[in-house]
C-alpha cells in the first residue's frame, strides 16, 4: 500500500455510521513544527486534529483534556484514549497517525477501536 501523505490544512474525516458516515471538520498538521504545535494553548477545537506521522503525543501546556485515536497506515483505528493535560502518551505499535478532539467528542461519533476512517484532505492521495 503506498504511503498517505498529507499537507498542512483542512480537510474531512468522515466516520462510518449505521445509516450513513459522520463527517467531521478537520486541521491537518502533517508538517514538523505543525505537529509540534498541535493542539497547545487552544481551550477547544472545531472537529477534530489530524496528525500525521504520529505514533504518540503528550498534553504538556494543554488547557483542557483531549480524545485521542491511534491510526494505522490503513487508517483503522487502533485504539482511543482521553487524556488529561500534563500526560505523556507512550508510543503506540503499528499507528502512523493520531487523532485528537476535545474529550467526549469520539464516542458521540462513534470512533472506536476497529473502526475504519477516511481522510479528504489537501494531496490526501497516495504519496
Amino acid at each position: 500500500m503506498a504511503r498517505r501523505r498529507w499537507r498542512d490544512g483542512r480537510g474531512v474525516l468522515r466516520v462510518p455510521g449505521e445509516t450513513r458516515a459522520v463527517e467531521i471538520p478537520l486541521e491537518i498538521a502533517a508538517s514538523y513544527r505543525a505537529r509540534t504545535r498541535g493542539l497547545l494553548g487552544r481551550t477547544g477545537i472545531d472537529g477534530a486534529l489530524l496528525l500525521s506521522p504520529a505514533n504518540s503525543i503528550h498534553t504538556f501546556g494543554m488547557r483542557v483534556p483531549i480524545d485521542v485515536a491511534y491510526l494505522d497506515r490503513r487508517l483503522t483505528v487502533r485504539a482511543v484514549r482521553t487524556m488529561r493535560p500534563g500526560r505523556l502518551g507512550l508510543p503506540r505499535p503499528r499507528a502512523r497517525h493520531v487523532l485528537e478532539a476535545e474529550a467526549g467528542t469520539m464516542a458521540e461519533w462513534g470512533l472506536r477501536a476497529g473502526v475504519r476512517v477516511e481522510v479528504d484532505g489537501n494531496g490526501g492521495g497516495a504519496g
